[in-house]
């Protein structure tokens, strides 16, 4: 399955989103930044917000 790139500044938040990447690849950063924008954008609360994050070792 082939998608498009993330526009962090402009996608929407419709439905659910996953971000895989290899390591060092900068998906806390990614994770940092769409989390701030639903806390300033969209206004919510942090108790709103799940954010989920594993490895397989």
């Amino acid at each position: 399955m082939t998608s498009a790139p993330l526009d962090l500044l402009h996608d929407s938040f419709a439905g659910r989103s996953l971000i895989e990447a290899s390591a060092g690849t900068g998906k806390t950063w990614t994770l940092t930044a769409l989390y701030a924008r639903l806390l300033l954008e969209k206004r919510l609360n942090v108790s709103q917000i799940l954010v989920v994050t594993f490895t397989t070792a």
